[in-house]
């Protein structure tokens, strides 16, 4: 007779035998499956792990430890103290790791090394089998100091090491889908308004903005990448110099979505309408900005889930003995909404004495 729930109710431990006949499997790919170990087909570990659930499993986490030498704990430290970048990836990475029952130890380092240097103390003192590291920024940083060997994997922010293993965000596609998006709607007068010229993520995406601009044969609009800081202040003061450089200017790439919504007021109060007269977008899909500008935000979604998942899942491989290095980039994907519709008439013609 095949094992029920009520076997555990009943005072009876479920054992890894019972789970095994209940998903029609053997004990050793009931282990795996509950273990994050070796490869299974994604419906088999499924139909386990189901099977577990269904019938009230729970593997001794300290004979199961001592059994594999490991603490099925990793650690996620980051320097992102909002949350903004980090959180999503370890929602990603969580994912991922509960497959195998994996536990996340999150550190905010507020972006002290020393903060750093003693979570990591602290996290190895605690037999974790592993580490990613994530933060705010696309900036390569140095690598941590490890007093022990464990595996690490760098999310966002890349090593500086070539030897570690990195996971980045594809900025340079980000802003070629962009491009691409605006001048299928039309748009051939196209700004971009973004961050600081030092952050690798402003000067790559407007690196690649110029440049698929010009590989189409268009020119980028006022003739310079406006430069500045990353906040609604800025996206105000850009979109009214852009509008100066430029009259006739029919699209707004911004570096992020908190410039663009700054944008969107200065287009407001210039009397330019968004998207019939110009198109704006974003960068982030930041939900908070994207979802509340009027009208709603086209922008760059980072796949920033996409991306701990795969660190999370690269960092289970070098855990069993299957390390990466180098730099590896996830596809960002660009979400429309309202800001960019089809215009529905000819983009404004420049009037006598507008100059530009």
């Amino acid at each position: 007779m095949p094992p029920t729930a009520a076997d555990g109710a009943a005072g009876r431990a479920v054992t890894i035998h019972d789970v095994a006949t209940l998903a029609g499997v053997s004990p050793g790919t009931v282990s795996k499956a509950i273990n994050g170990r070796g490869k299974l087909r994604p419906e088999t570990r499924e139909r386990v792990l189901d099977a577990a659930r269904r019938l009230g499993f729970r593997p001794n986490e300290m004979a199961r430890g001592l059994s594999s030498g490991r603490s099925f704990t990793v650690g996620l430290v980051t320097t992102d103290s909002v949350g903004r970048f980090s959180l999503p990836v370890l929602l990603g990475a969580e994912d991922a790791l509960g497959a195998g029952r994996i536990s996340v130890f999150l550190c905010d380092t507020r972006g002290d090394q020393i903060r750093e240097q003693h979570y990591v103390r602290t996290l190895l003192d605690r037999r974790i089998d592993g580490l990613i590291v994530t933060g705010r920024r696309t900036d390569p940083r140095p690598p941590l100091r490890l007093p022990q060997p464990v595996p690490v994997v760098y999310a966002l922010g890349p090593s500086t090491d070539p030897a570690d293993v990195s996971l980045v965000t594809d900025d340079a596609e980000g802003a070629r889908l962009v491009v691409a998006h605006l001048l299928a709607t039309g748009r051939r007068r196209i700004a971009h308004l973004t961050g600081p010229e030092h952050h690798l993520a402003a000067s790559v995406r407007a690196e690649h903005t110029v440049r698929a601009l010009r590989e189409a044969g268009v020119e980028l609009s006022g003739g310079r990448v406006h430069f500045g800081s990353w906040d609604e202040a800025w996206g105000r003061q850009a979109a009214r110099m852009a509008l100066l450089a430029d009259p006739a200017v029919d699209a707004l790439f911004c570096g992020n979505d908190q410039i663009a919504r700054g944008a969107a007021d200065a287009l407001r109060e210039a009397g330019r309408r968004v998207p019939d007269e110009i198109a704006l977008v974003g960068y982030d899909n930041w939900d908070v900005m994207a979802e509340a500008c009027r009208p709603t935000l086209t922008t760059v979604d980072m796949n920033l889930a996409e991306l701990g998942r795969t660190a999370a899942l690269t960092l289970m491989d070098a855990i069993d003995g299957r390390p990466a290095r180098g730099v590896r980039t996830v596809p960002c994907r660009l979400v429309v909404r309202d800001s960019t519709g089809v215009p529905t008439a000819q983009p404004r013609q420049r009037r006598a004495g507008d100059g530009g």
